[in-house]
């Protein structure tokens, strides 16, 4: 893990690297009912039914379905249909791309957390004054 000065930040904050863009949190899975249903559909590679899906996220069926819907046209899960004792059911699955992709997202809030978490940790709670001619933006 890179360390640099606060000399060197401000350099590289001035180039404009991106370092804090985050490009890697893909705006499908950057959602908390998405990721909650991609979590439960890694864990599970045979995949879960929808109603053992909508329990386990705590979401109802209009909520559960338009989220299926964006991960599917994003092609992170697949969705089967089918019948099991004269009964419709729904069997939600991660593709193989999507668990992919949803390792590759897990991998980059491990780096953005090991990045920002112990410097939180460290930042005093108190910062020193501002020079004169500063104030407090009001809304």
């Amino acid at each position: 893990m890179m360390m640099w000065t606060a000399m060197e930040r401000r350099r590289r904050a001035d180039a404009g690297d991106g370092r804090f863009a985050f490009g890697e949190l893909h705006r499908a899975l950057h959602e908390k009912a998405r990721l909650g249903i991609m979590t439960c559909l890694v864990t599970e590679p045979d995949g879960i039914r929808f109603g053992g899906l909508k329990r386990l996220c705590a979401l109802t069926d209009g909520n559960l379905s338009r989220h299926l819907a964006v991960l599917q046209a994003a092609g992170f899960v697949e969705i089967w249909k089918g019948f099991e004792e004269r009964r419709p059911q729904t069997l939600c699955r991660a593709t193989r791309e999507g668990r992919r992709r949803f390792v590759s997202y897990l991998e980059a809030l491990d780096r953005i957390v090991r990045d920002a978490l112990p410097k939180a940790r460290k930042t005093p709670g108190r910062r020193r004054a501002l020079a004169p001619g500063w104030h407090k933006s009001r809304k």
